[in-house]
């Protein structure tokens, strides 16, 4: 019986993946969807606010406004959380970090306004894993030189280093899982929870959103940003 009910309001539960409209590359049928367009908007939101905020600091003055205020306090932050994590590096890797962290964030919020948060899509968060990847491994090889990095996979043995390399090729996998993984369950939850309480659903959900989109996301977005810092610093460091 309980099985006829979920399957009767089955076609209710709207998890937000539709195709908005498709074109065809080399003889293969592609396919923009919803989201293209949520992770577009997150950009251009982005965009506008850095140009924003870059014509604000060139006109910044001694006693600041409002938003000269949030500017400063944003990048303040930003700066703060990667130098107590990676000390004298982070100067090289703050912007790196401050625009993860920034897009991230955005992007798990996106729910409270009606999108489909972009990091609930596999292919947005491993694509930010391949990058975190090949920052490590570039850092890596410039610091600790080749003889390092052989080094370190044969510690404390050399018959370790196939589960060392193993460990090395699930680093991308695990930050995009994890990231990915939460931001999709608390998409799936709220959609179970309009499609088959439709009809009960009425302002209590906003608590879950708060908890799903705000209070989640942003916990995602700073364990990212962490392990990405933790990582980095790690593989440029020579002791």
């Amino acid at each position: 019986m309980g099985r006829g009910i979920l399957l009767s309001g089955a076609a209710d539960i709207d998890f937000m993946v539709h195709g908005v409209f498709s074109y065809e590359l080399f003889g293969q049928t592609l396919w923009i969807t919803t989201t293209h367009v949520c992770l577009l908007i997150v950009m251009l939101v982005i965009m506008g606010f850095c140009i924003a905020a870059g014509r604000c600091m060139k006109k910044a003055s001694e006693v600041p406004g409002v938003f000269q205020n949030i500017v400063e306090l944003i990048v303040e932050m930003l700066d703060g959380m990667s130098g107590s994590v990676m000390g004298k590096y982070s100067v090289k890797f703050r912007n790196y970090i401050g625009t993860i962290f920034i897009f991230i964030f955005l992007s798990n919020i996106s729910g409270l306004f009606g999108l489909r948060p972009p990091t609930a899509d596999y292919g947005v968060t491993f694509a930010l894993g391949i990058i975190t990847f090949v920052l490590i491994h570039y850092n890596q090889f410039k610091y600790q030189k080749v003889r390092g990095v052989i080094q370190g996979l044969c510690d404390p043995w050399p018959i370790w280093a196939p589960i060392n390399i193993i460990g090395e090729l699930a680093v991308p996998i695990s930050l995009s899982l994890r990231l990915f993984a939460n931001v999709l369950s608390g998409v799936v939850m709220m959609a179970l929870i309009y499609g088959l309480l439709s009809k009960i659903a009425i302002i209590w959900p906003a608590a879950l959103h708060v908890y799903f989109d705000l209070f989640s996301g942003a916990i995602q977005t700073y364990v990212f940003c962490m392990l990405t810092m933790t990582y980095i610093t790690n593989a440029c460091t020579t002791e």
